[in-house]
């Protein structure tokens, strides 16, 4: 009989990491299917409660490690991190997630049914907020991401930040697993199933009617990225010959009416003096152009990038502030923001709208646009590019992103894309009215309050733990045949 139950246990945990491995792997990573990851949790914690605890870790670990592994391409062999980054890539979802499933088997095993419930979204956005704090590469692979395209559900991160995002899509499959396995009477699986059915449809319904606020302006811009050489000098023939195609194209998005350009990141390298012919094209036609530069002085240089205005005496200046390691060792980090004169506009490079303090920060400041250069490395363009638009959606700006080797995006605070277009082909531009809305979202004035929640409910949960004497849930077994 002790063989059928191992066996028993083994079918049950191989099933259950099967199920939710797949869905983790579809439903997170460079391209997810937004509802797959709702539903990656909910086989393992059907089956946990009545697994032993080894068994529920190894199919936990090997389900979430799918989270992770889905970006093992992508991080080894296409923008080469080291080893260590890669396996830290894998095992962080697949940690997080397996302390989850046990946590709520625990519970579930000392009748805290309803504890049980709220402490695996809450162990997981914990665990989450407390990585993005430490991490060098800020809040990359949060689930909240894989939500991009689920508009309605997105515009919770006005209130929580991602942090609310993540909980909500946790605490479905979390309350639906916890009603369908426990044992306990209707009132308590009632109790459960409401309170998290409630929260699921006023986040859906506050989404839907964000989503109807009328704009209160709009901004007619154009992206522009154009092949060529890596980070000429300006005043190099070939920094020159690009600078001339740039200017071309600059000239014809302004035909159409674009009043501001934004060029990629490090488009040229140049030094404190500037792009004389980009300030003139600015005075010329009226209009603002921001230009990725790698921008050189006596003492260090910069990835930068200089906004030209019409009038001004000279280019409004940002240094990226979040360097990606190894890759960006040789610039020295910038420490200050920037608003452009007169206007609701902020100034922000590539990986800093990974970390959400960049997007707080100039929320707080009232900005309600942000022009973001960047640099992809072609297959996590819809992905980078989602990351920054989630910025604007926490803090209330629309953005207009353009990124050599990834995607051209007019984003509003809601997080639509109006325009959107990839340089895959070659060159690529485009131009587009984006709307503005003033928007002060809560998010904005009360920061990560909503992740200390999740750390106190987490805390909470654990007071509930109780020894497991006579647990409430047989191990799975297989009747032997004969």
């Amino acid at each position: 009989m002790a063989s059928s139950d191992n066996r028993g246990v083994m079918l049950a945990g191989a099933v259950a990491a099967v199920l939710s491995g797949a869905a983790w792997w579809f439903g997170t990573g460079l391209a997810p299917v937004a509802y797959l990851a709702w539903l990656a949790p909910l086989p393992l914690l059907l089956a946990a409660p009545r697994l032993r605890w080894y068994w529920a870790a190894l199919a936990a670990l090997l389900a979430g490690a799918c989270a992770g592994l889905n970006l093992w391409h992508y991080i080894h062999d296409i923008i080469r991190l080291t080893l260590p980054v890669g396996v830290a890539v894998v095992a962080v979802p697949a940690i997080t997630f397996a302390l989850a499933v046990l946590l709520h088997r625990r519970l579930m095993q000392s009748g805290r049914y309803t504890a049980a419930a709220v402490a695996f979204p809450a162990l997981y956005v914990s665990l989450d907020y407390l990585g993005s704090l430490t991490s060098p590469h800020g809040t990359f692979g949060s689930l909240a991401y894989s939500q991009m395209d689920a508009l309605p559900v997105i515009q919770l991160a006005s209130v929580t930040g991602i942090w609310g995002v993540v909980f909500v899509m946790l605490l479905a499959p979390s309350a639906l697993a916890t009603v369908m396995a426990a044992p306990a009477g209707a009132r308590v699986r009632a109790a459960i199933a409401g309170g998290a059915a409630l929260v699921v449809i006023a986040t859906f319904a506050f989404g839907v009617m964000r989503l109807h606020a009328p704009a209160s302006s709009a901004a007619r811009i154009g992206l522009i990225t154009l092949q060529g050489p890596i980070r000429p000098a300006v005043s190099s023939p070939e920094g020159q010959a690009l600078l001339a195609r740039y200017v071309a194209g600059i000239d014809a998005l302004a035909a159409q009416g674009a009043q501001t350009v934004v060029l990629p990141e490090t488009a040229f390298a140049t030094d404190a003096s500037g792009i004389p012919a980009l300030a003139e094209l600015a005075a010329r036609r009226q209009m603002i152009i921001d230009a990725g530069v790698a921008l050189q002085d006596q003492h260090d240089e910069r990835n930068a990038v200089q906004a030209f205005m019409p009038g001004a005496p000279q280019a409004v200046t940002y240094a990226k502030q979040h360097l990606i390691p190894g890759f960006e060792s040789k610039y020295t980090p910038g420490t200050a923001y920037a608003m452009l004169p007169g206007a609701q506009t902020g100034l922000a490079i590539c990986k800093d709208m990974d970390f959400h303090d960049i997007g707080h920060a100039y929320g707080a400041r009232n900005a309600n646009l942000l022009l973001v250069p960047a640099w992809d490395f072609g297959a996590d363009g819809w992905l980078h590019g989602r990351m920054a638009i989630m910025r604007g959606v926490e803090n209330g700006f629309a953005i207009a992103r353009v990124a050599r080797r990834g995607s051209l995006t007019l984003s509003d605070d809601r997080g639509r894309v109006i325009v959107e277009a990839t340089d895959e082909n070659g060159d690529a531009t485009l131009v587009g009215d984006l709307p503005l809305h003033q928007s002060h979202t809560l998010y904005t004035r009360w920061g990560d309050w909503f992740a200390w929640l999740n750390l106190t409910l987490l805390i909470a949960a654990l007071t509930q733990l109780r020894p497991v004497r006579a647990p409430a849930y047989p191990p799975i077994a297989v009747k032997p045949t004969r």
